[in-house]
């Protein structure tokens, strides 16, 4: 699939706008320090900067939401946050957006996950990380199931974005796709290598080639390689579709009729490929939603990453960027094998 028509486009926009998608998964904040660079450290051989500017994001897989809010589609955010400072900060930040806060569940043993990222002259020098990954407790996963059953008949769609910060446990992951299939919803996951084969009978399972070469303890160097992965997955998954993401080599999409589609990537420049993966899981999920076939979807959410990736940091797809790149058509073409 080389082309989707703007009447097309339009129309899968058109569907998909206002729907409602649960996002459950590990909850991060993204901190941005600015500034420029003025010298080197006599301290140690590392540059000084002189911040200029904070800014304060969603982070992990409350990038996903931002990247919904983009697409002009409600995100329910479901997760844990801290006893802490930067919890109520999410928690403001979800109000200021007219966001359900409902979801947001404190677990006392761990922070709120904070990402620093400290940029000088417009470069990715550093990153700070404060978290504690550890496993849900009982009495949490409870919670976020007691949360997610409430909302369930209210919801179009199901993102589960695991970043292996100890969130979707297997039984809690099992009982969300259960509730998911019984009310026909869209279920796409985003995994991480630790509980890979746990997200059965999903729409669409999205790892990278990095987790798919971790999990399934084999290579993906050749075309050959990719297409025996994606139908090992596929049945080892029992899911409807999987996407494999292969960095500059594009997407190979996988489906349960037998089809195989690869595509080529669709970024022009790369400044910085973080977040990403969170823009492809929510493009490719906000598509299914509003009748996009995989392909249709796997096409609008392989443009929507090439748009961030020309941009430095963890920056969410915008609806109407996204719709002028497209129908602009400005990109390289996609290779469709099968």
């Amino acid at each position: 699939m080389d082309s989707l028509s703007e009447k097309r486009l339009d129309e899968i926009i058109r569907h998909s706008e206002g729907k409602r998608i649960l996002i459950v998964g590990d909850l991060m904040i993204d901190r941005y320090l600015w500034g420029n660079v003025t010298r080197i450290s006599p301290e140690a051989p590392v540059p000084i900067i002189n911040i200029e500017d904070e800014e304060i994001r969603f982070g992990g897989a409350a990038n996903v939401a931002n990247n919904i809010i983009g697409l002009n589609a409600e995100p329910i955010l479901v997760g844990t946050v801290g006893a802490d400072y930067w919890g109520e900060v999410f928690r403001n930040m979800l109000r200021e957006k007219n966001l359900v806060a409902d979801g947001l569940i404190q677990d006392e043993r761990r922070p709120t996950t904070i990402k620093t990222r400290i940029i000088g002259n417009n470069q990715h020098i550093a990153r700070v990380d404060r978290e504690r990954i550890v496993p849900i407790e009982t009495r949490t996963e409870k919670r976020i199931l007691d949360f997610v059953k409430s909302i369930i008949s209210e919801v179009d769609a199901i993102i589960l974005e695991d970043y292996n910060k100890g969130v979707l446990i297997p039984s809690l992951v099992a009982e969300i796709i259960r509730l998911g299939n019984e009310n026909n919803l869209v279920i796409t996951v985003d995994p991480k290598f630790e509980n890979f084969l746990s997200y059965q009978k999903v729409t669409l399972f999205k790892p990278n080639k990095k987790e798919t070469e971790e999990a399934l303890a084999t290579r993906l160097g050749t075309e050959e390689e990719i297409r025996l992965a994606g139908k090992l997955l596929l049945q080892k998954l029992e899911a409807k579709s999987v996407l494999i993401t292969l960095g500059e080599k594009g997407m190979a999409l996988f489906q349960d009729d037998g089809e195989v589609f690869f595509t080529g990537t669709r970024a022009r420049k790369v400044a910085d490929v973080s977040g990403a993966g969170d823009t492809v899981i929510a493009t490719v999920t906000y598509a299914l939603c509003g009748g996009a076939s995989f392909k249709e979807a796997i096409f609008i959410a392989n443009f929507a990453a090439g748009v961030v990736c020309g941009e430095v940091g963890v920056v969410p797809i915008q609806i109407e960027r996204l719709k002028e790149t497209i129908n602009r058509g400005t990109v390289l073409g996609d290779v469709v094998m099968d």
